[in-house]
């Protein structure tokens, strides 16, 4: 066993060293750190500043530069709780339902007479007929406008329900459709929120859903919650419908169809709208900033193929009217059609900065929320408190390395220093490897590495007292350290397995602070393990091959 192969030995210390090397940059975090940025925007721009220039020369390109990532405690940043308005989408898929139905309504309108939409809930759609005495027939018509559920647990199941009521029809989704769109919306905004932060080039951003309708954001290096909000708090939505006029009476009676929207640029002026819009958003490909036939800032954007259809459509048949571009809510343009506009690409003007044109393009190529969101809770973690959490990490760290090297080499003597030497090796290993897989480190996470300091040297205590104990069986030194290793072996499996497995249930159904300490858990059990049974051997093989000691002091 003290024998240990040539290729043992290579692998060995070659995987010491890698660690060592991948650790090193964390050592050099600020200068490193504004290298990769540089290269990233070089990457993405294909340019640098002077600074940026300066910046990737401050570190070699053929060195590792990977970093461990640290978390929002410790960078400083922005937390928020959303909850998400799923409400607001059953209202938008019946205000879609209408025209379909009144258009399969109407194909009957000699047998159930005139159709109209009635005030309603918001996930309701009510449609009032002409002929109560065939209120059977109009539901049996509106039930065809059903599709099936498309989810597991809806299988058999219609999206609608569809009832009669006197001389009305009521309409609404059925529950195996509300679940499924509370999920595909809970899943869309994620989604979406991802997109909006990873744009704005934040490091690590933590995006979660949490209960039903609720959405945890953390996003480290941010410079407050407002920032935050503003970056993802807009529902971006976007939608082209129709002009009925232009005005400044707020309270004029749109009629039935219609809604009353203000101009984003005008103060007191008013728009009269279908409400039905010919595009949205949602059917946008691109957006990106432009400037319009003046040089004011704009932004371009292209639609998909359906979407250039509808849009190609309907410009040729209303050359000559004006046509609004509405965005939350707000009219920012309404230009007059000139002309046929086909390909399904324009350009959208308004009194706009040349950051507000480049935010507006990023939002909507982000794509549009598909509901609203509440902040329930907003903090903002300062730099200097994620400073004061990296110190105290840093002496929680220092006096637990210190107090266990001292009792090591108190009751092992030489080989008490054999095992800090492989506790220092462990904890390079640890970085090293976080910082391979580009891992966040947060407070919890740092406990994490201060607690494997100390179970660390939990399989070298097992083998040195193995060998004290076959060095009272009268066993010669290099049978005694032989033993010691093979016999220790079993327990330090048995240990480890058993601590490896509860950290992984603590990073699957964990969430935030506790998986970030069941990561380090699980990388410091596999690297301490590592150091323990490997590194610490190979010191000592290499110890004894020199000295050939006839009695160990153990």
């Amino acid at each position: 066993m003290l024998q240990i192969p040539l290729w043992k030995r290579v692998v060995i210390i070659g995987l010491c060293l890698l660690g060592l090397a991948m650790a090193a940059p964390n050592l050099f975090y600020p200068r490193v750190e504004a290298h990769n940025d540089a290269v990233k925007a070089f990457t993405e721009s294909g340019a640098m500043t002077d600074t940026q220039a300066a910046a990737k020369a401050g570190w070699p390109d053929w060195l590792p530069s990977g970093l461990v990532n640290l978390g929002l405690d410790l960078r400083g940043g922005a937390h928020l709780l959303a909850e998400v308005k799923v409400a607001e989408v059953y209202k938008a898929r019946m205000d879609s339902l209408w025209p379909e139905a009144r258009k399969a309504l109407a194909a009957e309108r000699a047998t159930i007479g005139a159709v109209r939409r009635a005030p309603s809930p918001d996930d309701e759609l009510r449609i009032q007929i002409g002929e109560p005495s065939q209120i059977a027939r109009a539901v049996e018509i509106a039930r065809t406008l059903a599709s099936p559920v498309v989810t597991l647990t809806g299988v058999g199941q219609n999206d609608i329900e569809v009832t009669g009521q006197g001389d009305t029809i009521v309409i609404r989704l059925s529950e195996a459709e509300r679940l499924a769109t509370d999920d595909r919306t809970m899943q869309q905004s994620l989604e979406i929120v991802r997109r909006r932060v990873d744009a704005a080039g934040t490091r690590e951003p933590t995006i979660v859903r949490q209960g039903t309708d609720r959405i945890l954001i953390e996003v480290p290096g941010i410079g407050s919650a407002a920032e935050l909000k503003a970056l993802i708090g807009t529902t971006a939505k976007l939608t082209f419908q129709p002009v009925i006029s232009r005005g400044s009476n707020p309270d004029a009676n749109p009629g039935t169809g219609n809604e009353i929207l203000p101009a984003a640029d005008e103060q007191g002026i008013y728009y009269v709208l279908d409400k039905v819009p010919v595009v949205t958003g949602d059917e946008l490909t691109d957006a990106r900033p432009d400037t319009d036939q003046n040089g004011y800032p704009a932004v371009a954007f292209r639609f998909n193929a359906t979407g250039a259809r509808a849009f190609g459509d309907y410009t040729a048949n209303h050359i000559g009217e004006p046509f609004a571009i509405v965005l939350d809510g707000k009219v920012i343009s309404a230009p007059t059609i000139q002309s046929h506009i086909a390909g399904g690409s324009g350009i959208i003007t308004g009194r706009f900065s040349v950051q507000e044109a480049t935010d507006l393009a990023l939002l909507l190529r982000a794509g549009a929320l598909p509901a609203g969101m509440t902040f329930l809770e907003e903090r903002t973690i300062g730099p200097e408190l994620g400073q004061d959490s990296i110190d105290a990490g840093r002496v929680a760290a220092m006096v637990g390395l210190a107090a266990v090297v001292a009792f090591m080499i108190a009751s092992y003597g030489l080989f008490g220093v054999f095992a800090s030497t492989a506790l220092l090796i462990n904890i390079a290993l640890i970085f090293g490897f976080m910082s391979m897989i580009s891992a966040t480190l947060t407070l919890p996470g740092i406990a994490g590495i201060v607690l494997t300091m100390g179970t660390a040297v939990d399989a070298n205590v097992l083998v040195f007292e193995r060998i004290r104990e076959e060095m009272r069986s009268a066993k010669g030194p290099a049978r005694a350290i032989e033993l010691g290793y093979e016999k220790a072996m079993s327990a330090i499996v048995d240990a480890n397995v058993t601590t490896f497995i509860t950290g992984l249930i603590l990073f699957v159904l964990g969430a935030g602070p506790v998986r970030g300490f069941a990561v380090t858990l699980l990388i410091g059990i596999v690297t301490s393990v590592f150091t323990a049974i490997w590194v610490t051997r190979l010191m000592v093989s290499l110890w004894f091959a020199r000295r050939r000691p006839k009695q160990l002091v153990l």
